[in-house]
């Protein structure tokens, strides 16, 4: 009884002092029934679904967040990639866009993922139809996000891909120029993209997945944190021991809302992610972990050793406590959204470069960077490629979400408002690469991919 008082006091700790919560339940949806014979039937089969099938997650969440004490930062929905459920459809995909626009607007979440295309292998007709709309369907909605997958390690790299995507991204920005570009800030290109992300911009509903699941993203970098607190001068296996409690506990937490949620929606209970997701708060900085454990700024040499250490603890720590630990699960490092990142950007320790290094073993990768709006499409098409090559080679999830905001040089500043932050506009190679992009083609699977 004691023991359990204990873990009670603990969790309100936790929540009150230190800036834990739930950053996402996020419900995913299947599409694959609402194809129809017209984009514009498509559309309306798409927009009931969705406000049927959600219509009680806002309201079961916030009965939780009331019950438990617990904040549920964001309520979101994931759906079935679009341009699957487009295949049959003459007409404009945007179409469904805004319907799924509509759709969130009317349940009350924050945002919908899934207006995506999977593509590592070569595009459809409308897959290539839903590329070339994204700068339109992202610059004339609010919540909807979009996402295409150009790479995995079993089929490459799709370099034709990569080179549409750096002309997409500017498109996107130059179509919310008046917005700081936010378009792009709603865009994720991935390798080895994962169908059970609850979190945004890049979850979809995985054709792999039932008909509705309700999947949990937690966070806590706080908690994490305040665990190094009585670690002065231990050793590193120590700080990574402390992680692993800390991140137990945060799971926990997320399993129980998670089960609730799903149970109260009639849905299966999907995923925990017990990513660590920073805000650019004070306090809620994955970024302040690295430094609490002995680097003066984030960036210096020894913070990708730091970042691994803890992303590996998480992840132990987090399987410990759930069998349903999904998604990209480790620590994200957005530099918009992490207040200590946004600092050493400032000041020059972090570079671009850097943060490449860094995505080697983090969860995702180049996330939410401002970069110089008049960077060339090839530039752009050059990042998606080195990271496309990490995630590949490694068999990991990487990804390049970059902000090539209009009018902007080096230095400036740029404010996405809300939980997307703010960020310095980060310096990038300005050598030329439009010779290696523009031979397009494809890059091979490496001969590791070939797991059977």
């Amino acid at each position: 009884m004691n023991f359990q008082a204990h873990r009670v006091i603990d969790t309100i700790e936790m929540i009150e002092k230190y800036r834990l919560d739930i950053r996402t339940v996020t419900m995913g949806i299947s599409l694959l029934n609402c194809a129809r014979s017209t984009m514009e039937d498509t559309a309306q089969a798409v927009y009931d679904r969705v406000t049927t099938q959600a219509a009680q997650l806002v309201t079961v969440c916030e009965g939780i967040e009331a019950e438990l004490g617990v904040p549920i930062v964001n309520k979101r929905i994931s759906v079935t990639p679009v341009a699957l459920i487009t295949a049959g459809c003459p007409g404009d995909p945007v179409q469904v866009a805004k319907a799924l626009d509509k759709a969130a607007r009317e349940v009350g979440v924050n945002f919908i993922g899934g207006y995506s295309a999977l593509v590592e292998k070569g595009g459809t007709t409308s897959e290539k139809a839903l590329i070339r709309s994204l700068p339109e369907a992202l610059s004339t909605t609010d919540v909807v996000c979009g996402s295409v997958n150009i790479a995995s390690s079993r089929a490459g790299i799709n370099m034709n891909a990569a080179a549409e995507m750096g002309r997409v991204i500017t498109a996107a920005a130059e179509a919310t120029r008046d917005a700081n570009a936010i378009a792009c800030a709603k865009l994720v290109v991935f390798a080895n993209a994962v169908g059970d992300n609850p979190f945004m911009a890049g979850a979809f509903h995985g054709i792999e997945e039932p008909d509705c699941v309700v999947s949990v993203g937690v966070s806590g970098p706080g908690v994490v944190d305040r665990a190094l607190d009585d670690l002065e001068g231990a050793s590193l296996d120590q700080v990574a021991e402390e992680i692993k409690k800390a991140a137990f506990k945060i799971t926990r937490t997320g399993q129980l809302v998670g089960n609730l949620a799903a149970g109260r929606l009639g849905v299966p209970f999907g995923i925990v992610d017990l990513s660590l997701a920073p805000t650019a708060e004070v306090g809620d900085s994955v970024a302040k972990i690295l430094e609490h454990m002995g680097l003066d700024q984030v960036g210096t040499h020894g913070t990708t050793a730091a970042l691994a250490l803890l992303n590996d603890a998480v992840k132990k720590g987090g399987m410990m406590a759930s069998t349903r630990v999904g998604g990209l699960s480790g620590s994200f490092i957005p530099v918009s959204e992490d207040a200590a990142m946004i600092d050493a950007v400032r000041t020059g320790t972090i570079s671009i470069d850097k943060l490449e290094a860094m995505t080697s073993i983090c969860s995702v990768g180049l996330d939410m960077i401002a970069i110089p709006g008049d960077t060339p499409p090839e530039t752009i098409a050059g990042m998606i490629a080195d990271e496309s090559a990490i995630g590949v080679m490694n068999h990991k999830t990487t990804a390049v979400r970059v902000i090539p905001a209009p009018g902007t040089v080096a230095g400036d500043e740029v404010n996405f408002g809300g939980l997307l932050g703010y960020a310095p506009v980060i310096p990038v190679n300005e050598v030329a690469n439009r010779d290696f992009i523009r031979r397009g083609g494809f890059i091979p699977a490496p001969v590791h991919g070939f797991r059977n």
